[in-house]
């Protein structure tokens, strides 16, 4: 999906909230020729019968955003609380009703030519109606690219660094010329890292496995959830290990998982079927179970969420 923002939208941009429209960098911003910057991906979900969004591990987001933003030696001054109260802030101000995408993004701001860096540091955060990235109602076509993932020594792959996305940038552009609908990157070790712009976990044998964060994969916040989801709700046993390329086309289930991909069921990988071609129990199951967690429909996972309007609503009860 491509997310064509309003340009009336309500941004945060420059330290307050104005129009998309408004909001506007200069072509010598350093971030804009170097790749300088760190972004960040937060899902929110309307929930109709509870007429409510919940953002989803907001906390969790920024303060892996912050985190990140330290490898480049960004300074991003408002804390992760602060960050939330932002958010929801942009997410009222723009009266959302479905679901939305949020990004925030921290760069590089000199306007000037010079790859060495310097303290000038900006941010924003945006936050966009957004549906499915992916449509994979009936599972997708996954191939693998023959461009590899970056390494650690490189460009982290563990943090969203704006350079770094060239990457998944080509990855994903080849993967579309070649018919697929998603590429899967290989480190350069020859093992499974991720999908172009996701997580991946495959079910074989009856675990749950994952390439782990040491095979230049994102450290996803949404597979952290998967992996809790897992193993408590299903019960089932997570491995994080190296992923065989030969693993792919002989698993029992293929899966993505990402901010803003969800959790996508992957049915072919290189015109092979995955098992027998459908969409299985296990990722049906992490599906559902995802699904209800992200919408507040599951008391356990209600300290992942943060709502936009009922918080807003109680504090003005208190204050009464």
């Amino acid at each position: 999906m491509k997310a064509e923002a309003d340009p009336n939208l309500i941004v945060y941009f420059g330290g307050q909230y104005m129009p998309l429209g408004e909001a506007r960098v200069g072509i010598l911003t350093h971030a804009l020729h170097y790749g300088t910057g760190v972004f960040e991906g937060i899902r929110a979900h309307w929930d109709e019968a509870q007429q409510e969004l919940f953002v989803l591990r907001p906390l969790e987001h920024y303060e892996r955003w912050k985190q990140n933003c330290g490898i480049l030696r960004i300074v991003v001054p408002p804390s992760a609380e602060e960050l939330c109260e932002i958010t929801l802030e942009l997410m009222r101000r723009n009266a959302f009703r479905t679901d939305v995408y949020v990004r925030p993004l921290a760069y590089k701001s000199a306007e000037r030519v010079g790859v060495s860096t310097d303290d000038q540091d900006a941010f924003a955060v945006i936050a966009l109606p957004f549906g499915d990235y992916l449509h994979a109602d009936k599972g997708l076509h996954a191939g693998v690219s023959s461009w590899r993932r970056i390494e650690d020594n490189a460009i982290p792959a563990r943090a969203k660094i704006c350079g770094a996305y060239v990457n998944s940038a080509l990855a994903s552009d080849e993967a579309r010329h070649c018919g697929f609908d998603e590429a899967i990157l290989l480190n350069e070790s020859g093992h499974v890292a991720e999908g172009a712009t996701c997580n991946i976990f495959m079910a074989r044998k009856g675990k749950l496995i994952t390439p782990a964060v040491t095979e230049n994969a994102l450290e996803g916040i949404t597979r952290d959830s998967v992996m809790e989801l897992a193993q408590r709700e299903l019960g089932l046993q997570v491995v994080e290990r190296a992923i065989d390329r030969s693993e792919l086309y002989v698993c029992d289930e293929l899966f993505f998982t990402g901010t803003a991909v969800g959790i996508a069921p992957v049915v072919r990988v290189d015109h092979r079927p995955v098992k027998d071609g459908a969409i299985g129990a296990i990722t049906r199951g992490v599906q559902q179970l995802y699904f209800d967690a992200a919408r507040g429909h599951m008391q356990t996972y209600l300290k992942w969420l943060l709502p936009v309007y009922r918080s807003r609503n109680t504090r003005e009860q208190d204050a009464i």
